[in-house]
């Protein structure tokens, strides 16, 4: 018998929005994880709105707001007002978020507005270290054995909009060719932070520049952070990532670092001895000498982190097939740096659901 096309909605309903979500959905792991994190950071929230304490209304609570900004990362939401509108009817948004069901969702301005307040107490940084330190404590991290490389992130601004300094542009900058330009004499009207850099074969474009630093043992990321684009900046960005590693480290732990061949350089080289770290680098012999000695390139273990080096590629690839870093759709670097450590976050948080269901399985298999 043909059933009739009748919508007939029940006065009242006793169901959570738990029973909505299936038991086996892959959000739910990393639900359990990030909540973790989130409690550990209670302190950090109640000093950011201490201020608050006297009166006013009640900002968006902010461990929902970082519910909601990795629900951006991970659905690949373009924009705030976007996030709003699956808020609003997606029962699975509204649960991961820990939104009941009649909760108002929140106007996309003020949610950009709190969320810029996470910028000025490092909020997302301390999301990041709180998810790495639950890697750790399940012994996913080696504390000993890294990688470093970087990513062009393009900026969200055109060439049009990069003109003179000094305001001697003929015209609205859309016709510049034939002009001599570099980042000395000429900067980006939308993004001034953002610089023009091309690398390899790539045209010159407004970029910034990601850097990560990737442990060894099973890929997930151990540091990241974003910084202006130039001809320094990686090598820079890992000399100080790698020294944080190593303060971390026990005392007696032999750090090492791969790299590829743009890190081959005396200078970098020499500041890892410094600092105790091998230098893992892949030998540059292209009509040059390599700065990195031979007898650490013939060792067992530089072999090895060569070939695991390449680990730290996939969570380059996920976070801009994914996450939002192949031109990010905010500007300045402070919110760039934001938008990379939440979707590096994104992607520990995503790696360690898998490390997590490996281990169950080895388990029950055992």
């Amino acid at each position: 018998m043909r059933g009739a096309d009748v919508l007939q909605e029940s006065l009242f309903t006793v169901r959570k929005l738990d029973d909505f979500v299936p038991a086996a959905h892959p959000l739910r792991p990393i639900r359990e994880q990030v909540n973790q994190a989130l409690v550990r950071l209670d302190g950090l929230f109640a000093r950011m709105y201490a201020e608050d304490a006297k009166g006013g209304r009640p900002s968006i609570a902010p461990e929902k707001l970082l519910r909601a900004m990795l629900l951006q990362v991970f659905y690949s939401i373009r924009s705030e007002r976007q996030l709003m509108e699956q808020t609003q009817y997606n029962l699975l948004f509204r649960w991961f978020i820990g939104l009941a069901m009649d909760d108002v969702v929140w106007v996309p301005t003020v949610f950009s507005k709190n969320r810029d307040r996470l910028i000025e107490h490092d909020a997302v940084v301390a999301l990041f270290n709180e998810v790495l330190a639950q890697a750790d404590q399940a012994g996913w991290l080696s504390g000993e054995h890294f990688s470093v490389d970087g990513t062009l992130i393009q900026a969200w601004a055109g060439h049009k909009s990069f003109v003179r300094k000094d305001g001697d542009d003929e015209g609205d900058g859309s016709d510049f060719r034939g002009q001599r330009r570099s980042n000395d004499t000429h900067a980006s009207t939308s993004d001034p932070d953002a610089r023009l850099y091309r690398k390899g074969g790539t045209a010159s474009e407004l970029r910034y520049i990601g850097h990560t630093l990737s442990d060894n043992r099973h890929g997930l990321i151990a540091n990241a952070r974003v910084t202006h684009a130039d001809g320094y900046a990686e090598r820079e960005a890992a000399k100080a990532m790698i020294a944080d590693a190593v303060q971390a480290a026990a005392e007696d732990a032999q750090v090492t670092l791969g790299a590829d061949k743009g890190y081959d350089a005396a200078e970098f080289v020499e500041a890892l001895q410094e600092m105790k770290v091998i230098p893992h680098v892949a030998q540059n012999t292209s009509n040059r000498r390599s700065a990195v000695p031979d007898e650490i390139a013939s060792s067992d273990g530089y072999a090895i982190s060569q070939r695991k080096r390449k680990l730290i590629e996939q969570g380059f690839g996920w976070a801009k097939f994914i996450g939002p870093i192949r031109q990010v759709m905010v500007r300045g670097l402070a919110k760039v740096d934001q938008v990379f450590m939440l979707a590096m976050t994104g992607y520990n948080l995503v790696r360690m659901r898998t490390l997590g269901q490996l281990r169950l399985q080895s388990g029950k298999a055992a």
